[in-house]
């Protein structure tokens, strides 16, 4: 469209036409500058000894990833950084969803490096959904003072429905953690379930979290994960809430009372703390040592890892069993007929899961 703006007789005007499109890249962006360096296993063994946080990240998430060729190298990581391990003290934070337990390690997390020095790793293991498969993986945003410390990594990783193989690897990563030099790990659980009983069987200390309101000493002996909880700290006891707290703790010590003496030797405590305000933190940590030294005195903490190094090598041959079995291509076929003729009533499940079993085992003769 022609301007009368820009005719001679309005010489002293002039409209341009405007600027074209411009394309959203970058011109002056080399193309492969910023691919990503592949490491070896050496690489990631050096980069972790060293350190480096930003290579111990790649190491978990080969660690985590199912591709079998990532596989092979992570086993390889992992036994080369055995030897380096061990040195660390391991912390399991559980309790039921609402109760604290992002905010509380972030406040445990700065009065430990604080008071005693050292380095943090936390774990924790995000929920994923059974519909979409899919984790937030937002534990970091709770943990606000922690993700800015220098001597602090966090590293949430998602359930994906499958716990046994999450723990695995979440023991495979305090390997890890520990080579690098982090002296004090916590592994926070999804909720209350099954996965506190994993999450048990990997650390040193078990913290569980309670809420008060939540029963009475009856409703305290029901529940299972109490018999597995070295400490129990009641949270949100700030305000009004501290005579319910106090009432609360008095009922969890007398429901522990009616347990029998745990085969550590060591009567749980109960205590109380507030985890927004930090009121009660140091007394955790208190509790915390004392138990340390409670139970390398008496040659409990080195039979409890020697249990659980056994434990986890049973772990091991039941999931590389369980792997075998669906991914031999012979049962893969047998597998749906299988499935249907148990849905049309033809066959038992027990049935049908025998004769598998008899295919499977007659494969490896």
């Amino acid at each position: 469209m022609e301007h009368p703006e820009n005719n001679p007789e309005f010489a002293g005007l002039t409209v341009n036409s405007g600027v074209g499109p411009v394309s959203i890249v970058n011109p002056y962006l080399k193309r492969g500058r910023y691919a990503r360096h592949h490491f070896t296993a050496n690489d990631y063994v050096e980069g972790i000894l060293r350190g480096d946080v930003s290579v111990l990240g790649q190491a978990v998430t080969l660690v985590e990833s199912t591709n079998p060729a990532h596989q092979l190298v992570a086993q390889e990581v992992i036994e080369k950084c055995l030897p380096y391990s061990g040195k660390s003290v391991r912390i399991g934070i559980s309790g039921v969803p609402g109760a604290g337990k992002s905010t509380s390690i972030d406040e445990f997390g700065i009065h430990v490096l604080r008071e005693y020095g050292g380095r943090l790793a936390v774990l924790a293991i995000d929920p994923s959904s059974e519909r979409t498969k899919g984790s937030i993986l937002g534990d970091k945003t709770r943990m606000e003072k922690l993700s800015v410390h220098p001597d602090s990594f966090i590293r949430p990783s998602p359930s994906a429905g499958s716990l046994g193989g999450v723990a695995r690897k979440t023991r495979e990563t305090i390997i890890l953690c520990e080579a690098a030099g982090f002296d004090k790990i916590f592994v926070e659980t999804v909720g209350v379930g099954q996965s506190e009983t994993a999450c048990h069987s990997m650390v040193d200390f078990f913290l569980l979290i309670q809420l008060a309101g939540t029963g009475d000493e009856l409703q305290g002996i029901k529940r299972g994960i109490m018999e597995m909880a070295d400490g129990i700290i009641i949270n949100k006891c700030d305000g009004n809430n501290v005579d319910k707290c106090q009432l609360a703790a008095t009922q969890f010590r007398n429901a522990l009372h009616l347990f029998p003496m745990p085969e550590s030797g060591w009567l749980p405590q109960v205590l109380t703390y507030s985890g927004f305000y930090g009121y009660g933190i140091k007394e955790v940590w208190d509790m915390i040592y004392k138990y340390f030294d409670f139970v390398k005195k008496n040659g409990y903490f080195e039979y409890r890892r020697n249990e659980q190094a056994k434990y986890w090598m049973y772990e091991s041959i039941n999931e590389q069993l369980r792997n075998s079995f669906f991914q031999n291509p012979t049962i893969s076929d047998m597998l749906h007929a299988a499935e249907q003729s148990v849905l049309a009533g033809q066959k038992t499940s027990f049935v049908a899961a025998k004769q598998l079993l008899d295919a499977y085992f007659a494969l490896l003769h």
